[in-house]
Parts: C-alpha cells; sequence; structure tokens
C-alpha cells in the first residue's frame, strides 16, 4: 500500500518534491521517483510484500529500448499464480505490484483482466507517449486526475492536486449540496472543483494532456441470480471464504484485524482463526457513559472463544474534539460518516502495535444484502426507493427548496445505470440497488473511510469481502440466500452459526452507532454559534435555524448537525487552508 502521483506536462524537481511530502503519510518506508521528458512518476512505500526488493517505480525496456514504468498503491492478490503463468519471464523483484507491467507489455490496456486485488496503477509508456491509469472495480485504492497548469496531473489523494503549483482549492456547488443530504458524493465529480475521481473499474489513456480512451471492468457479474440450493450454496461458501481471507493474509510484516462483533468481522474472525496458528490480533472500539450500544463485550466475548488477542480501543468525547480537524484533513475528498471517528484511533492503535495491515469487513453489507434499505426496497407491494429523502429535509436548515430538489441527480442516475447498463439485464429488484450501492455508497463513502483513515497512520486496510472471487459468488445468489423473514445476509448467518455459534447471528444486532449526537448536546450553544457563523454554513442555510439544530441534536437533528459540523471544519481546512492543528473549537473559531 502506497501513494502515488504523476504529471505530463512540465514536470520539475519541485513538483517531485511537492508529490512525495503530500503522500509522505501514505508511504512512510521510502519513496522513489522517475523522470522520462515530460513525464514524471512518483512512489511513496509502505512496505508489505517484498520488503527489501519491492521499491518502485519498476521500468523495462522494449526491444527498441523505449522505457516503460510502472508505479502502483495496492495488492495483488495473486501474484505468486501470475508468476507461475509467467515463468518465461525475468523478474527483478518479489513484489506483487511487478507483474501488471509485464502484463501491460504483453497484453496491452487488457492487462487489468489478469490481476486479482486492489489497485491503482499507472504507467508511463514512453514509446507510445502515453499515460496509462488504473483503478480496481470496486474502487477500492482512490485515484485522482486533474489538468493543471503545468499539465495532466495524478495523485492518490486530491490534496496532493489542490495547490498553487496545479489548481487553486475551490468549492463545486453542486457537489457540496449532495454531500449535506447524503454525507457523500456520487460519480467521478469530487467537492473541490477540477479534480475528478478515476471511476471504480476504469483505466483511460492519456496522449497530449487529453484523455483518448476510456475502459470499464465491471465489480459485478452480468445477469439475475444463479441457482444454487442452501446446502451447496454453504459449501460454496466456506469454499470462497477460505480462498479469499487466505489470500488476503498475504503478507511480508505482521497483519490483524477489526472485529465490531457483526456478522462481517465475526466471519473474518472465524476463518483467520483457522487459517492461522497463531492467535488473530483483533481491534474493537468502544463508547464508554453513552446511551449507544458498546460492541466491546459481544467482541470480547468472540475473541475468547476463539482464542484471539483482543485489543479495545476507547474512543470519548475529548477524542472527538480534539482529532475531527486531524480527520477532516485526511478525507479530503469528503465522507460525513460518523465511523470516521473510531476507524481513526483504531489505525492508530493498530500501527502503535506494529501492524501495518489490518482487514476489515466493508462491502458484507453491499453483497450479502445486509441493509434494511434492501428489504424495504424489494417488497411486492410498496417498494421504496433508496435515498428518497435528504439528511436535511424537513428540517428548515437549507435557505432553497430547489436545492433539495436538485440533489439526488447522481443517485438516481446510478439507479438508471444498475438497472439498464452492462449486465443488467435478468436482475432482481434487490440486485438493483445492491448494484446502485456499491457504485456510490460503498465508493465514495465506506472505501474512502477505510483508505485514507488508515493510511493515514501508515497501515493497509483489506476487505476480503471485496474480492471478485468472492462477488462473483455473493452478488449471483438467489434473493431468499440473501433476505429471508426479515433478516438480511442469510446465508452468511447460517455458515456463522455452525462455525462460531458464540457469535449468536440470528440474535437481533444493534446497528453500529458513535454517540455524536450527545457529544455535540453537551456543547450546542456554543457550537451551534460557531458553526453558525461559518461563512460557508451561511451560504446555503439559515443561520438561526441552524443553531437551534445545535441546540437539541437528537434524531435526524442530530444527524444533521454532524453533517454541518464536519462539512464546515472541512471547509475551514480545505478552502479557507486553517491548519488542523487545534481542536475542533479553535479551527471553527480561526479568521
Amino acid at each position: 500500500m502506497c501513494g502515488i502521483a504523476g504529471l505530463v506536462g512540465r514536470p520539475t524537481s519541485e513538483v517531485i518534491e511537492h508529490f512525495a511530502d503530500a503522500l509522505a503519510h501514505r508511504g512512510p518506508d521510502g519513496q522513489g521517483a522517475y523522470k522520462n521528458g515530460k513525464c514524471a512518476l512518483v512512489h511513496t512505500r509502505l512496505a508489505i510484500i517484498d520488503l527489501d526488493g519491492g521499491d518502485q517505480p519498476f521500468v523495462q525496456r522494449r526491444e527498441n529500448g523505449a522505457e516503460v514504468a510502472l508505479i502502483a498503491n495496492g495488492e495483488i492478490y495473486n501474484n505468486p499464480e501470475l508468476r507461475q503463468r509467467m515463468k518465461d519471464t525475468t523478474f527483478a523483484s518479489q513484489s506483487d505490484c511487478e507483474p501488471p507491467l509485464h502484463l501491460y507489455l504483453k497484453h496491452g490496456l487488457d492487462f487489468v483482466d489478469h490481476l486479482r486485488g486492489m489497485y491503482a496503477i499507472a504507467i508511463w509508456d514512453a514509446q507510445h507517449e502515453r499515460l496509462v491509469l488504473s483503478r480496481d472495480p470496486f474502487g477500492i485504492k482512490p485515484l485522482y486526475y486533474a489538468t493543471t497548469r503545468l499539465g495532466f496531473a495524478f495523485a492518490s489523494e486530491p490534496a496532493a492536486l489542490v495547490t498553487t503549483r496545479f489548481l487553486g482549492a475551490k468549492l463545486d456547488p453542486a457537489r457540496r449540496d449532495e454531500l449535506l443530504q447524503l454525507q457523500f458524493t456520487t460519480g467521478t465529480d469530487m467537492a473541490l472543483f477540477g479534480v475528478r475521481r478515476l471511476a471504480p473499474g476504469e483505466t483511460i489513456v492519456v496522449k497530449n494532456g487529453a484523455i483518448v480512451e476510456r475502459r470499464r471492468r465491471a465489480a459485478l457479474p452480468d445477469g439475475g441470480p444463479q441457482p444454487i440450493s442452501r446446502r451447496d450454496a454453504l459449501d460454496h461458501l466456506d469454499h470462497v471464504l477460505n480462498n479469499t481471507v487466505g489470500a488476503h493474509q498475504r503478507s511480508d510484516v505482521p497483519y490483524g484485524m477489526f472485529l465490531s462483533g457483526g456478522i462481517d468481522s465475526s466471519i473474518l474472525l472465524a476463518m483467520m482463526s483457522r487459517l492461522n496458528e497463531n492467535p488473530v490480533l483483533a481491534f474493537t472500539a468502544g463508547f464508554s457513559g453513552t446511551d449507544v450500544h458498546d460492541e466491546r463485550d459481544h467482541a470480547r466475548a468472540l475473541a475468547r472463544a476463539l482464542g484471539a488477542r483482543h485489543l479495545e480501543v476507547e474512543f470519548g468525547q475529548a477524542d472527538f474534539w480534539s482529532t475531527l480537524p486531524r480527520i477532516a484533513r485526511h478525507m479530503d475528498d469528503p465522507a460525513a460518516d460518523y465511523a470516521v471517528l473510531p476507524t481513526w484511533k483504531l489505525a492508530e492503535k493498530a500501527r502503535a502495535e506494529g501492524i501495518k495491515v489490518v482487514l476489515a469487513g466493508e462491502g458484507g453489507d453491499e453483497l450479502f444484502g445486509g441493509y434494511g434499505r434492501y428489504r424495504a426496497a424489494r417488497r411486492w407491494l410498496f417498494p421504496r426507493d433508496m435515498y428518497r429523502k435528504g439528511i436535511m429535509d424537513g428540517l428548515k436548515v437549507l435557505k432553497t427548496k430547489d436545492r433539495a430538489k436538485t440533489w439526488r441527480a447522481g443517485m438516481a442516475q446510478a439507479g438508471i445505470e444498475a438497472r439498464t447498463g452492462n449486465g443488467g439485464v435478468g436482475r432482481t429488484r434487490l440486485q438493483y440497488v445492491q448494484a446502485q450501492d456499491i457504485s456510490t455508497w460503498l465508493a465514495n463513502d465506506l472505501l474512502i473511510k477505510v483508505d485514507r483513515m488508515l493510511m493515514a497512520h501508515g497501515v493497509e486496510g483489506r476487505v476480503p469481502f471485496l474480492d471478485p472471487v468472492m462477488a462473483d459468488f455473493a452478488f449471483s445468489l438467489p434473493d431468499k440466500l440473501k433476505i429471508r423473514r426479515g433478516l438480511g445476509k442469510m446465508v452468511l448467518r447460517q455458515w456463522l452459526a455452525s462455525a462460531m455459534p458464540a457469535a449468536k447471528p440470528f440474535s437481533k444486532k444493534r446497528g453500529f452507532t458513535v454517540p455524536v449526537g450527545e457529544w455535540i448536546a453537551a456543547e450546542g450553544a456554543r457550537l451551534g454559534e460557531l458553526v453558525a457563523a461559518q461563512a460557508c454554513i451561511q451560504a446555503v442555510c439559515e443561520p438561526a435555524n441552524v443553531k437551534d439544530l445545535f441546540a437539541m441534536p437528537v434524531g435526524r437533528a442530530g444527524k444533521a448537525a454532524w453533517t454541518l459540523l464536519f462539512y464546515a471544519v472541512w471547509h475551514k481546512v480545505h478552502l479557507e487552508n486553517i491548519a488542523p492543528d487545534g481542536d475542533t473549537f479553535s479551527v471553527l473559531a480561526a479568521p
């Protein structure tokens, strides 16, 4: 796991140095650079595989002497299998990120079709004077690009591109409105104007500063569910879990996992315990002295049942106020998901324990039908569209009603593509909403959260449920093996009931919640004044109503208050250049 960046145009030593500094937190183990004519590539390394020999960039020469250079941020889990199939190839390292270069030389742009993993890859092909950028199908690893004053630039994080050298910091109002209503943004445009996301699964070719070709590798299999019996599905699931979790444990450094006590992380714990001789190291966050459910008791019992080493991490009100500005700094592509808070501290704890790789359960709900909104969307009578109402709807906070009408455009488009796009024919209504969530909420909220919070501490996050082998199996399951009798993730629950009865997978579970409403209420009057006074808030909200919102932040009002608070702090850091060194109150009070 690393940071990558580059420029095709007018690269200078100052540009190379800027990229290396901006992405140093993603790669604390080393830096590499490559320059060839009008192209410069920069790589900051978090060493996971081939610790001594895996430095990047990787460079090969064609028979005519023209160089091809590659930098990558990611893990290629089928690295051993690729090397076995490429016995006639001379490799310079044991790194899992070297085979993609040789695959490109052999297959051209089709090289990504051979990769099993999470990745953001950049290739400079000097013979054709073209830059190739590719991103994994689910968008686990981020990649951003922009046309700048100096040329076509790309980076693992948009903050590396929004500088005086490249682009001035400017807000995209449409993406802001979407952020306030959804807590994340959809599509390839982001909140910082001029910077675009490479879409999940996309490969682009850049020549003379312009994108001349686009390709897309689908994350999900085509068509509808495939027939399979319950017994065969459970047997196949066991095989897929064994294969997928085993591949995601390939590492030359110590690894652990995040354990929430829910179905997905419990399954990871059960399978990792099966595959490892030594005790699994599991990290769980909790919130003492609040009204929200604390997962630590249940997680502790599961860890004890399987002999795992269990480390508990407390996240309290003081942490909330002190870490939010730094969290907002690293969430440069903003997603106001309150799960960023404990994830930050879990990653900090993992790194302090010497852990550089963590497995997490993201993707299980989306692929196996875990959310309540899926059950509502597939009702035979009166089905409900997802994301019908925005966070701010009905609270009299936004200034204009028009703003409440336009924020759904990206989400609606994602729904249309899920139904009518390639592979959509024959899908069930459940599969439609799963595909919609996977292209929006998963890619632009959950995976951004995992990437930024872990990489801020030099920790790699791996998500086995989003492995292509797992995805092909899970998405094609019949609806009844996903949702039955009001319960989602049915086949996962049945597997877990057999593999780890202590998990009690059929008992009523509470959703993961962070007590942000309680913490905001404790400082409601003071905080309401500060947030309402921000120019970025006054541009879209009624200040008096914002103050009222913070005075009683419960239920939907609490979620809205948290979203406005996050946005105000994010705006201070990324648009107003306020250093995130102080606590939340000092950052908001800064002129």
